[in-house]
């Protein structure tokens, strides 16, 4: 099983496709771990010789059939982070620059605050964009797309920010949240 998942990161890393000179796009890389898996399935062992390799790697396969559409999305973008170390090494530098701005610690209000724009923020001024760049990439957008990616992103942040009180205060969430149905009941009509 060790040598099957050092193998999905070579494959999952483009380390195949430039040993064949082939382009590492989302497209190859797909094709690549499609067909590595397919031979993966062929060599599922017998239940009864192997039940626990058979598990592990029908475990394996599961997991990686559902994570699929996540893990081969950024061949297609160049500088962005492909290993773990790599973006552990991008959310450092994010944490860092807050560090410098503001002498906090703690970054969770910043993200609280911001969101995942923060990111996108970073990942620009790493591939080297000038603020000039920036502002014509967003002069580009559309008004409505604009308003639609803004009101998706609100709506994720709401959703963490809601996770966040229940988590840390929880007897406040559920104090305001008592208040709420409390001012909802006497507005709300009876059916009969």
């Amino acid at each position: 099983m060790h040598a099957r998942v050092l193998e999905a990161e070579r494959i999952l890393s483009g380390d195949t496709l430039r040993a064949d000179d082939l382009p590492v796009t989302n497209a190859t890389v797909g094709q690549r771990f499609d067909a590595w898996c397919a031979v993966l399935r062929d060599q599922l062992p017998d239940e009864r010789e192997r039940p626990t390799e058979r598990r592990c790697l029908s475990h394996f396969l599961h997991v990686t059939d559902n994570m699929r559409p996540q893990l081969i999305q950024c061949y297609d973008l160049s500088g962005l982070p492909r290993t773990n170390n790599d973006m552990e090494g991008f959310i450092r530098s994010i944490k860092t620059r807050y560090r410098r701005i503001s002498g906090r610690k703690n970054w969770n209000r910043y993200l609280l605050r911001y969101g995942r724009r923060v990111a996108y923020y970073e990942a620009q001024v790493h591939l080297g964009g000038s603020a000039a760049e920036v502002d014509a990439q967003v002069r580009g957008i559309s008004h409505g797309r604009w308003r639609r990616a803004r009101a998706e992103q609100q709506a994720r942040q709401e959703e963490q920010l809601k996770q966040y009180r229940v988590r840390h205060r929880r007897t406040q969430f559920l104090t305001s949240l008592e208040a709420r149905w409390a001012e909802t009941i006497p507005r709300t009509p009876l059916l009969p």
